[in-house]
């Protein structure tokens, strides 16, 4: 679009600014459904036939479309509304304003502060392990255009594990420790943030976002204990989409708690400071949260999760 402040727009050029699917974008393809990393599901505009006048109306279209994807990404942007009768002639800004916006758009909106919390479910174990605890939870959405919009416009997935103390000694403190280090595990749309710091980082995913994820899972982060006594003991968390990114509805979260470190043997005559069962590890919760983009600064309505579910819950 090679176009000089001060020109007449023709119906091509207004049509190009409103409805382009290559780079620059126009405005339907990163605010309307879109596709991959463009695309907040909000209503299009509709573009002039060929032969028409560009009315008033349709230019001040296409700018309050624009201020209000600017006010939800927080993207400053030079705006400008016409009167009947005036001149349409293109803005000086107008190609870097859909640049920016659309770029802001990719890259998850990542500046957006209009951002609501809901629960989304959790699942704890049901009891004390040896081996193994394995717990999957998901995520659904209404469909494929609603989740690519919801991480697009700047939500995600808060991902949280803990453990239950106070029922058997040194394995509780041990992944006690290792859920606080992981934190608040933020799954976004280009990346996963951690909250939490400490202990052993073994699998650094934090790369990885939604837009990264496919069908088999993919390790976000996972953690191997700095105790003396249980270093090898971990909680890894992944996601994986039911999916393609284009396609997909439905996001699954897994927490896996891992003890294979030696324990220690009971003896009955010296229980003075021991557990009762110190071979058990504590019963794990994993929980999730869903921290939707609002209506609040300028989009039509909150982008929310449908429904969550869990997956599976076993313990070995």
């Amino acid at each position: 679009m090679a176009y000089s402040a001060g020109d007449a727009i023709l119906d091509d050029e207004y049509n190009e600014f409103v409805n382009s699917s290559s780079d620059p974008f126009g405005y339907n393809h990163f605010a309307g459904p879109g596709s991959a990393q463009y695309g907040l599901n909000q209503s299009t505009i509709s573009t002039v036939s060929a032969g028409d006048t560009v009315q008033a109306s349709s230019w001040n279209a296409l700018f309050t479309g624009l201020d209000n994807i600017a006010n939800h990404t927080n993207v400053s942007i030079t705006s400008s509304s016409v009167s009947a009768g005036d001149a349409i002639a293109i803005r000086s800004a107008l190609v870097s304003d859909l640049a920016n916006l659309a770029a802001a758009v990719a890259g998850g909106s990542t500046s957006a502060t209009a951002i609501g919390t809901a629960a989304a479910g959790a699942s704890s174990n049901s009891g004390t392990w040896n081996a193994t605890s394995t717990i999957e939870r998901s995520v659904t959405f209404a469909n494929n255009n609603t989740m690519r919009a919801f991480f697009n416009a700047g939500g995600f997935i808060r991902i949280a594990p803990t453990a239950t103390t106070g029922i058997d000694g040194l394995k509780d403190t041990v992944f006690a420790d290792l859920c606080t280090a992981v934190g608040n595990l933020d799954l976004k749309a280009q990346a996963s943030t951690r909250s939490g710091s400490g202990e052993t980082l073994t699998t650094n995913g934090l790369a990885n976002g939604f837009h990264d994820l496919g069908t088999g899972y993919t390790s976000i982060l996972k953690l191997t204990s700095d105790n003396s006594g249980y270093t090898s003991d971990t909680v890894e968390i992944s996601a994986k989409l039911n999916a393609a990114v284009g396609s997909a509805t439905v996001l699954t979260i897994k927490l896996v708690s891992a003890d294979p470190a030696a324990d220690d043997t009971y003896t009955s005559g010296n229980t003075d400071g021991v557990a009762a069962n110190p071979n058990e590890a504590p019963i794990m919760t994993l929980t999730l949260t869903e921290n939707h983009p609002t209506d609040a600064q300028g989009l039509a309505a909150a982008i929310r999760v449908a429904s969550n579910a869990e997956v599976s819950n076993s313990i070995s």
